[in-house]
């Protein structure tokens, strides 16, 4: 393995945090990653920006290292390298525009309640999959700093904090408010199910590997689908029995004890899994301080590094991209792309 560079500082939460706890345990990038972006094809307009570019399923590999890499900077990442991805996604996003077939009406990445949509399904996955198939529940003081974490970190989005529950039984509300706006089409079922295996994330494999795969794919899928609830499967077109489930929470909750007292392996597996994210993780992970030990909000660090909250950032290429589209009628451009590439990994 390379060697490991020490982050800038410790970004947003740091060792103390609930965060690095929970997000630090291989359940988050593995089981709940995969079931956040699953469930989260259930939005019509998500899903309508999805199908929009096809990278998800003709990039599926590019497109998982990207978004994983991105995820893991907000939990883990310094906080110079993460403010400026985060000002260059609504760049990104800015191109996720147009009208959802369903009901007619116009769709933007960067919207506040989808972007609050991505946002919690994310953090209450990994935290659903850390109880799950980790040490369980945390403690009533530990989970309410998860959800102060889980608004703090909203900052780097075009959402509110102010928006995001701060308690376990906000959470359960805001899926029931979210619930009839839920909608499992033909095309959120077949991206649920192109997401769900795990086998398209992975690199290519000499054939002697392929059981393996194949093994382990089926294990990601049966545990992700394992945490869903009924109604949620049934929207979405997946069956799966009770001893499925079961099998699949104690294999997995094992196997994810073993892993986990190996930070060596940790890193290998997620080496396979997102290579892009490995010197996010690694550092966090070995123990090693960064050059200036301090945790910053995002609010200084916009001040610091000279960003917009990304709620104002790039409100001209917004409205340019709006103009191509709905006036216009022609394709969003690619600004941001390129740009994001640095920070976030080729599109190719």
């Amino acid at each position: 393995m390379k060697r490991i560079e020490p982050a800038e500082d410790y970004g947003f939460f740091g060792p103390d945090s609930i965060t690095w706890k929970v997000w630090g345990y291989p359940t988050s990038l593995t089981v709940g990653f995969q079931r956040a972006v699953t469930i989260e094809e259930l939005d019509p307009a998500l899903i309508a920006a999805v199908d929009q570019t096809n990278a998800v399923r003709y990039r599926p590999r590019t497109r998982y290292d990207r978004t994983l890499r991105y995820f893991a900077m907000v939990a883990f990442g310094d906080s110079r390298s993460t403010s400026k991805a985060a000002d260059v996604l609504v760049k990104v996003h800015s191109k996720g525009i147009g009208v959802e077939p369903l009901s007619g009406n116009r769709y933007d990445a960067n919207d506040p309640h989808s972007q609050l949509w991505i946002h919690l399904t994310a953090w209450h996955s990994i935290l659903y999959a850390y109880e799950r198939y980790g040490p369980g529940k945390l403690s009533p003081s530990d989970e309410a700093r998860y959800w102060q974490e889980c608004a703090v970190a909203a900052e780097l989005q075009t959402c509110s904090p102010d928006d995001v529950p701060l308690s376990r039984e906000g959470i359960r509300e805001y899926f029931a408010r979210m619930r009839p706006r839920l909608a499992g089409s033909e095309a959120a079922q077949s991206m649920m199910a192109h997401l769900l295996d795990a086998r398209v994330m992975l690199p290519p494999a000499p054939a002697v590997f392929k059981p393996a795969t194949w093994i382990a794919g089926a294990v990601l899928r049966a545990g992700t689908i394992a945490t869903m609830p009924q109604w949620m499967r049934r929207m979405g077109g997946l069956r799966q029995s009770r001893f499925a489930d079961l099998a699949a929470r104690l294999l997995l909750k094992s196997t994810f004890w073993l892993v986990h007292r190996s930070p060596r392996l940790e890193l290998r597996l997620l080496a396979v899994l997102s290579p892009m994210t490995v010197p996010v993780v690694a550092p966090v992970l070995r123990g090693i301080r960064p050059v200036n030990p301090v945790v910053l909000t995002p609010a200084e660090a916009r001040a610091r590094y000279g960003y917009d909250a990304p709620a104002h950032a790039h409100l001209a290429l917004r409205r340019k991209q709006a103009s191509r589209v709905f006036t216009d009628g022609i394709a969003p451009s690619d600004e941001g792309i390129a740009e994001s590439e640095p920070m976030l990994g080729s599109v190719r």
